[in-house]
């Protein structure tokens, strides 16, 4: 996916661990954990919100669009 989340590059930079985000924003450390890994399809903006309040952050700051390879044409469309 040509979005990648860089949530850790910022607890680094603002010294937090995980679980001390997690507690802020209200989220479980697994799911944290999964946004960290890009393992997710979407986050909601409130939840973005509070990430961004929490780490004193733009949303830039915590995604990054890098593109990829093209995807193959649809041979029927």
């Amino acid at each position: 996916m040509p979005i990648v989340v860089t949530l850790d590059v910022m607890l680094a930079r603002r010294k937090m661990r995980s679980r001390e985000l997690a507690e802020r924003v209200g989220i479980t450390e697994a799911n944290l954990s999964l946004l960290k890994s890009g393992k997710v399809r979407g986050v909601r903006f409130d939840t973005l919100a509070r990430i961004c309040e929490a780490l004193q952050c733009q949303p830039g700051d915590l995604l990054a669009w890098e593109p990829g390879p093209e995807p193959p044409e649809d041979p029927n469309g």
